[in-house]
């Protein structure tokens, strides 16, 4: 069972074709916080909705700058190949870039496609899937494995990362490839808070309650959690393999 739990942002559905116009009309209802942005030539399927409609006439390119600039997330009822060429030039990093999804047109699949863990748009991939009766279809290293997103964990509890994003790119490969990764949680009430998924932790990641219980040269990688303020020399000896985290 996928879960359905409401998700915050500004949305669009994008459909240009008979059936993805027919899809995003039955989604509409499910996501009255949308907009709809269609060709005029389908325009008259989405009547009777009560979501903020615009047809085009200009051709769908035209729409693209201002979906990325208005939008949070932009889900389009469009092939996969057609929205990675429209997208492309305007694409500028994922922690600017909207989230985007794609949804086949029988309605069977949805595949984030764009800014899947900043930008949202796993999650959301999930959460249509699951108004949609579809299949979501995660690609990313993290969710396929079922470990710990390192650029966002601990979003959900306001927790932001500090470290060069060269740290972000080496911990998550030693994440993903199962190494062994010490995870400090110097908050004063530890717990697994952060743990958000259905499946147990995995036994890769080790908890400590204090970095200094931690033997750094057994670990790929040290998640840390604290209200510290770290001296230089312990970003230098760690070098690539720290991640900290401020609650």
């Amino acid at each position: 069972m996928i879960d359905t739990k409401p998700l915050d942002g500004k949305v669009v559905l994008v459909a240009i074709t008979k059936h993805g116009a027919a899809q995003a009309k039955d989604l509409a209802p499910k996501l009255p916080q949308a907009d709809i942005i269609t060709s005029q030539k389908f325009g008259h399927v989405f009547a009777d909705v009560s979501n903020e409609v615009h047809a085009y006439d200009a051709g769908l390119k035209a729409e693209i700058p201002s979906m990325f600039k208005n939008y949070d997330q932009i889900i389009y009822f469009v092939s996969l190949g057609a929205v990675v060429r429209l997208i492309a030039p305007h694409m500028v990093s994922k922690d600017e870039d909207p989230g985007v999804l794609v949804v086949d047109d029988a309605g069977q699949h949805v595949i984030p496609v764009l800014s899947g863990h900043v930008g949202g748009a796993n999650a959301w991939a999930e959460y249509v899937a699951g108004l949609l009766d579809a299949i979501p279809v995660l690609t990313t290293a993290s969710d396929v494995s079922k470990t710990i997103p390192v650029d966002i964990l601990g979003r959900e509890l306001g927790w932001k990362v500090e470290c060069p994003k060269i740290n972000i790119t080496r911990v998550s490969a030693h994440v993903v490839n199962e190494e062994p990764i010490a995870l400090v949680d110097e908050r004063e009430k530890p717990s697994l808070d952060w743990w958000t998924r259905a499946n147990d932790l995995p036994k890769t990641i080790h908890c400590f309650e204090k970095f200094e219980d931690v033997d750094v040269n057994q670990f790929a990688a040290i998640l840390w959690v604290t209200h510290r303020e770290l001296p230089e020399h312990i970003w230098d000896e760690l070098h690539e393999k720290l991640v900290v985290y401020r609650p």
